[in-house]
């Protein structure tokens, strides 16, 4: 319920730049029956201010939530500063640090002689104060200035609130340009979307065109550039657009066709601005231009470092061999030695080739040629994977612990930036990364800024795995160069030479599938039926397994819709593993029923409370009064409040991508013609790999065919290998 507290501030126990604050408030009187156990009392609040201080009464309108791990807080939306109404308030608040010069005697007499108009002669008719025994030209002028400063910055963020920002997007906006911004928002209100992260093209211009800006405003074209050049990246992939291409989207975006001629004069004012990168008929963004150059760059002069030596490499892999009761295979020999030898190696194999096994040997191998303690190993190596699943998975095979690269980089979702950079560097002097097909190019090129120039980088991944979801291909583009140390691992050791699972997973890599493998063993399974009765049959399986853990059988499917999609196989499955009991709470969000026992999947990296994308748990808890969801991921509790039930979803089926990272003993992936746009190569091999010990295909055979066929989506348009080929010029 909304309300509001009125009171004093306290302090401030955690600010941002931008104005957000986390807050001790004290409430002196409120309209809400929940906060009335806090009148007289302190409560913590939080929210986006201009600025507070101790001396006014400010008005706070918001309500009451519960914070998942820091509890009951005041949600601030606006507020609204309490005007000294009394001649001690105004007296005390004119004796404040704010007011340079102007003690308490001096306050008194102030007010004294100018009573309830204070305030008004300060500002209209500032001259009038010399009058005033004690009080100085310089004294007055100080009141005024500080004072007209004071007002003018509630005017403006009132000002911001009737063009349509919210409270916080206004007092946003103020705290970057302070006196400014009335200037700033005049000359080009779209210079938002460069400077404040949380400035988007579609929420400047739809306040641009109500405040009847020029649809053809060339600020707006240009915008309008860097908006579709963004959404291209992020859709397909692709690090460059052409010129056409471009301007081809130029009407759907402002509903206008413009002239050729202001066109290029746009793209051309952006290439001297930076804003865009032009190699021949190519149009990069510059971030993306800048990580692609800094990722080729960083790693050819890796690449060129001399070997390390160790004379008796072979005995100590000898001694690995022994003391890990294993025989590593030629190939794997060499990846070892050159993890070693080399500033700069690639790792690559496919399911069941022993890559963990590898890394498990080659942080050993670390740690015993430099004579490393366990503490030295911990201060010195980084084990780094894309997804929390990934780095847990790394740390308890190599009881070393690991990290997602956004922790280790130590990531401010706030601002999307990274505390560790080029100007505050990791100590670390090698790093290990895993599951690398899934790193974009921005990313990449992140990390590699957080770290010394020096620092030994060994990257592993799966080459035929689906690429990042967001720009660029990396791991392929690095491997394809032929410029690059890679060792490649062939010989398949998980799950034994007999398993149908992976001789599946090489005969969609080698484009060679047959029907045979199917159904002749119990590891494989392919239930052929029409689309109607896909669900049918996963209903029946997922019967026979509603007593496994929630860790080891998964449903993966290409898409959320239409009858075999995610949501509706969620709906019908989670009466099967988690039936409705009076015992157990539920709670309605949107369309969607959860349930105490629910088997769920994080949608969003909470770094914060220790939880990331991709990350699945199960619901241990429901409240409704207040509304709660209490989620376990192994261990870990998170306390999930209404703001951020959209964080999660039902886990029964999850997609494709977000299983990246992750291995469950059973895996259960439905395939129709209906999935038509999402069937291709490197999605099928990334879920059928994702499969240990069974797998089954449900559906039809067609659409397997067709996903094998399909390498369009694969095809990403990306300059990493010309780079590191030809150089960049």
């Amino acid at each position: 319920m909304k309300g509001y507290i009125k009171g004093q501030f306290r302090k401030s126990i955690f600010s941002t730049d931008n104005g957000y604050i986390i807050g001790i408030f004290k409430v002196l009187e409120t309209d809400l029956e929940d906060v009335s156990i806090y009148i007289n009392r302190t409560i913590t609040f939080t929210g986006y201010f201009h600025e507070l201080n101790e001396i006014d009464k400010y008005k706070f309108f918001g309500s009451l939530v519960e914070h998942p791990k820091y509890g009951e807080q005041f949600q601030v939306d606006s507020y609204e500063r309490c005007i000294p109404d009394n001649k001690d308030s105004m007296v005390e608040f004119l004796s404040s640090d704010l007011f340079t010069g102007i003690g308490e005697a001096k306050a008194k007499k102030i007010v004294s002689s100018l009573g309830k108009d204070t305030f008004n002669v300060i500002i209209n008719n500032p001259s009038n104060l010399v009058l005033i025994p004690t009080i100085t030209e310089k004294n007055a002028k100080v009141l005024h200035d500080k004072l007209i400063e004071y007002e003018s910055s509630y005017e403006t963020i009132i000002y911001l609130s009737k063009l349509g920002f919210s409270t916080k997007d206004s007092m946003i906006i103020y705290n970057k340009y302070k006196a400014n911004t009335l200037e700033v928002i005049d000359n080009n209100i779209y210079i938002l979307i460069d400077d404040i992260y949380e400035m988007t093209f579609k929420k400047i211009d739809m306040i641009a065109i109500k405040s009847n800006i020029d649809k053809d405003n060339p600020n707006r074209v240009k915008a309008s550039i860097i908006y579709i050049m963004n959404e291209l990246s992020n859709t397909y992939g692709h690090s460059y657009f052409y010129k056409e291409e471009i301007y081809s989207y130029i009407y759907r975006v402002l509903g206008i066709n413009i002239s050729e001629d202001l066109y290029n004069k746009c793209l051309e004012n952006l290439e001297i601005d930076l804003k865009i990168i032009r190699k021949d008929d190519k149009y990069y963004l510059f971030n993306m231009y800048e990580a692609e150059k800094i990722i080729s760059e960083r790693f050819t002069l890796l690449s060129h470092e001399k070997d390390n030596k160790c004379d008796d490499i072979d005995d100590r892999i000898l001694i690995l061999e022994n003391n890990f009761n294993i025989t590593y295979n030629e190939l794997q020999k060499v990846a070892i030695k050159k993890s070693f030898m080399k500033q700069f190696l690639i790792i690559t194999g496919g399911p069941g080739t022993g890559k963990t096994t590898i890394i498990k040997a080659i942080l050993e191998l670390y740690k015993n040629i430099n004579n490393y303690s366990n503490r030295d190993m911990i201060e010195k190596v980084a084990l780094l994977a894309p997804t929390g699943r990934a780095a847990k998975r790394m740390s308890e095979a190599t009881t070393h612990p690991a990290s997602t690269i956004h922790r280790f980089l130590k990531w401010n979702k706030e601002n999307d930036t990274f505390q560790i950079n080029e100007y505050n560097k990791s100590k670390v002097e090698f790093v290990l990364i895993d599951e690398a097909s899934m790193i974009d190019s921005y990313l990449f090129s992140n990390l590699l800024k957080g770290l010394s120039i020096h620092t030994k980088i060994i990257i592993v991944g799966d080459y035929d795995q689906l690429p990042s979801v967001s720009p660029g291909q990396v791991l392929s583009d690095l491997i394809n160069s032929n410029m690059l140390e890679v060792v490649q691992l062939k010989e398949l050791y998980r799950q034994g030479l007999d398993s149908n699972i992976l001789t599946l997973a090489y005969d969609i890599h080698n484009d060679s599938l047959s029907k045979d493998i199917f159904n002749v063993s119990d590891d494989l399974t392919f239930i052929e039926c029409s689309s109607n009765e896909v669900i049918d049959n996963i209903e029946d399986i997922a019967t026979t397994y509603k007593d496994l853990s929630y860790r080891d059988f998964q449903i993966l499917a290409p898409m959320y819709k239409t009858l075999n999609g995610i949501d509706n196989i969620n709906n019908r499955l989670q009466n099967i593993f988690n039936e409705k009991n009076k015992n157990k709470k539920e709670l309605l969000v949107g369309d969607v029923i959860y349930r105490e026992g629910d088997k769920v999947i994080q949608l969003n990296n909470m770094p914060d409370l220790n939880v990331y994308n991709g990350d699945i748990g199960i619901i241990e808890k429901i409240s409704t009064k207040p509304k709660e969801i209490h989620i376990n991921f192994d261990g870990n509790i998170v306390k999930y409040t209404p703001s951020n039930f959209n964080k999660f979803r039902l886990a029964y089926a999850i997609s494709i991508h977000k299983s990246q990272g992750s291995e469950f003993d059973i895996v259960v992936i439905p395939l129709v013609t209906n999935f038509k746009k999402m069937l291709f190569k490197k999605l099928i091999y990334t879920g059928v790999t994702r499969s240990k010990k069974k797998l089954y295909l449900i559906g039809e055979y067609n659409a397997l065919q067709l996903a094998v066929k399909n390498t369009n989506n694969d095809t990403r348009r990306t300059t990493l290998k010309d780079f590191l080929i030809n150089g960049i010029k």
